[in-house]
């Protein structure tokens, strides 16, 4: 390991597998037109593609030009919800400044890691500002929609960076932002693997700001698939031919009900495993790290935004 987020992970492309048998040639074909669509009109709106109603947008159009379903509570309630335009928090254009904004701190938004769709996927149903290592920004495709969409990368190999690296997390929450991070640092090819790492955590207790976990799971007509995996050596377009060709592929969204950082008085490790265990289910990932189980319903959304939360309502497919 060369810095403070390295994790090493066993999973390989090997691991990236179909649940059900692939779509035909000419499905695929039709999908890959589509999706070279939609990036183009994504990566052509320039600045205006951090605007979150058209952040959220293009999001979902490269996910539909991909044929994958967004699915769950909190997917659900943002279709009642994507054609306001109207936020009390413009999320992801809010200056980052102390002390907290008027409308309190925004929200630390923990998420397990499988595949570069993460990120289109987080950003369909919310559009907060992301935390993503550095390579990120390199990705075909995804590095571009997270660049515009504010991304703040970090160096995973300089360990002299995680210092400022919370302070700077620490005043985007305490601004009124909702962050987005994935704590397990690498990606795993199933969502209950990894362990959460917990710096990350110090900067919700710095800033006051709740910790809202939330998982990521894929599935191909309701069984379990790893097909999405972006693991080890894999590249982008080996990754982007699977999707290509996955037949029924969806993303269930799943917001488990926020860890208030400033009134349970738990620390960054406790915050982490209790997190972890919502994240990834079973129990916590250390006796030493967590006193209690997480609350166990689901269904509230990621971020903070009052409309989107007053359109919660029964869990939506979308």
């Amino acid at each position: 390991m060369n810095g403070p987020w390295d994790v090493w992970s066993d999973c390989t492309p090997a691991c990236a597998t179909h649940a059900v048998r692939r779509v035909p040639a000419t499905v695929t074909a039709r999908r890959c037109a589509a999706f070279a669509h939609a990036v183009r009109r994504a990566l052509t709106d320039g600045e205006r593609m951090a605007d979150p109603v058209r952040l959220r947008r293009h999001a979902r159009a490269l996910l539909t030009a991909l044929g994958i379903r967004l699915e769950g509570p909190a997917a659900g309630a943002l279709r009642a919800a994507a054609d306001t335009r109207t936020r009390e928090t413009r999320l992801g254009t809010a200056p980052a400044a102390r002390p907290p904004a008027p409308g309190g701190p925004g929200t630390l938004v923990v998420v397990n890691h499988i595949s570069w769709l993460d990120i289109p996927a987080l950003l369909a149903v919310e559009p907060v500002t992301l935390l993503a290592k550095r390579e990120v920004g390199g990705w075909p495709v995804v590095g571009g929609l997270a660049r515009r969409a504010g991304t703040h990368f970090i160096d995973r190999g300089n360990p002299r960076e995680l210092p400022g690296t919370i302070v700077e997390l620490s005043e985007l929450l305490a601004s009124g932002r909702s962050v987005a991070v994935f704590p397990q640092a690498t990606t795993w090819c199933t969502g209950d693997r990894g362990a959460f790492r917990r710096a990350t955590f110090q900067a919700a207790i710095d800033a006051g700001a709740p910790v809202r976990p939330v998982t990521l799971s894929y599935a191909q007509h309701g069984l379990p698939s790893t097909a999405a995996a972006f693991c080890g050596e894999d590249t982008f377009a080996s990754s982007l031919r699977r999707v290509l060709t996955a037949r029924g592929l969806t993303i269930r969204v799943t917001a488990h009900p926020p860890l208030s950082a400033p009134e349970s008085g738990h620390d960054r490790r406790t915050l982490a495993a209790l997190a972890g265990t919502a994240v990834m289910g079973g129990p916590p990932r250390s006796t030493r790290q967590a006193t209690e189980r997480a609350p166990a319903h689901q269904g509230q959304l990621c971020g903070t935004s009052p409309h989107l939360r007053a359109t919660a309502q029964a869990p939506h497919r979308v």
